[in-house]
C-alpha cells in the first residue's frame, strides 16, 4: 500500500538512497552461494540433526551473551570503522571454517558480539545512544532482517517497527522472537563453514558477507529513524514508502 502524504523532496531522495542500500546489502551472499555451490534453502540439511535441533536455543543464548558483552565493552573499546569490523570477522570466519563444525560453533557467539557492536556503532553514528533501552531494542531488531543468503522483495523491512516503550522484559521477549529467525541464518553460515576443502575460504566469505550485510541493514534502520526525526514524518509512514520503493527495484541476479 502506497501512502499519499506529501513528503519533502529531500526526504524522498534519502528514502531512494536507503532503498538502494537495502537492495544492495545482500549482494555478497549470492557470491558466497556460488562459491560453495549450493542454495541457501539446502544448506541447513548439511548440518547434523543434533546441531540443527539446538540452533534456536544456542542462538538465543548467543544473543543474550552478545548483548551483555557488547554493551560492557563500549567503555573499554571505542567503535571501529565498518571495514575494521568486517576484517576481524572475516579472519575469524576463516579460522572457524578451518577447524570444521566445532570451531565454527565456538566462533559463532564471538562473531555475533562483533556484529552487535558494529550495529551499535552505526546507531551512534546516526546520533543515537546505544545505552538507551529503545536503541538496544533496535540493535537486536536489525537481526530480524533476512540474512545475506536470502532473497526477498522488501517484505523483511517489517523489522523496521514503530517505537515501543522498552523495558527489560520487552527486550528479552524480542530476543526470544528474533532468535528462531537468526538461528536459520546462522545455521546457513555454519553449514557453509563446513564445506569440505573450502571451509576456511567459505568461513571467511560468509563472515565478510554477514558483517557487510548487517552493517548495511543497520544503516537503513537507523537512517530511517533519523530521517523520521529530522523530517518530522511518522516512521511507520516512511517505512511503508521504503517498502514500496524496494519492491519496485529490479531483482538481484544470482
Amino acid at each position: 500500500m502506497t501512502t499519499n502524504t506529501l513528503i519533502p523532496v529531500d526526504v524522498e531522495a534519502e528514502l531512494d538512497r536507503l532503498a538502494q542500500r537495502y537492495a544492495a546489502a545482500g549482494g555478497m551472499g549470492i557470491q558466497v552461494l556460488n562459491l560453495i555451490g549450493g542454495r541457501a534453502e539446502s544448506l541447513l540439511d548439511r548440518l547434523p540433526a543434533s546441531v540443527r535441533d539446538r540452533l534456536g536455543e544456542g542462538t538465543e543464548a548467543a544473543l543474550h551473551w552478545a548483548m551483555r558483552a557488547a554493551q560492557s565493552s563500549r567503555g573499554l573499546v571505542g567503535d571501529q570503522p565498518g571495514w575494521m569490523n568486517t576484517a576481524v570477522t572475516t579472519a575469524m570466519g576463516a579460522a572457524g571454517g578451518f577447524g570444521g563444525l566445532p570451531s565454527a560453533m565456538a566462533e559463532l557467539p564471538i562473531t555475533t558480539t562483533i556484529l552487535l557492536r558494529s550495529i551499535q556503532g552505526v546507531a551512534a553514528e546516526n546520533g543515537f545512544d546505544p545505552a538507551a533501552a529503545n536503541v538496544q531494542f533496535d540493535c537486536i531488531e536489525v537481526f530480524a532482517a533476512a540474512g545475506p543468503l536470502a532473497r526477498d522483495d522488501g517484505a523483511d523491512l517489517a523489522f523496521i517497527s514503530t517505537r515501543l516503550t522498552v523495558t527489560g522484559p520487552v527486550l528479552h521477549g524480542l530476543i526470544a522472537r528474533v532468535a528462531p529467525r537468526l538461528a536459520t541464518v546462522m545455521g546457513q553460515k555454519l553449514a557453509a563453514q563446513t564445506v569440505p576443502l573450502l571451509g576456511a575460504v567459505a568461513g571467511a566469505a560468509t563472515n565478510y558477507a554477514y558483517t557487510s550485510y548487517y552493517q548495511e541493514i543497520a544503516h537503513v534502520h537507523f537512517g530511517l529513524r533519523k530521517l523520521a526525526i529530522d523530517g518530522d514524518v511518522p516512521q511507520a509512514e516512511l517505512a511503508q514508502r521504503l517498502r514500496d520503493k524496494v519492491t519496485r527495484l529490479p531483482a538481484r541476479r544470482g
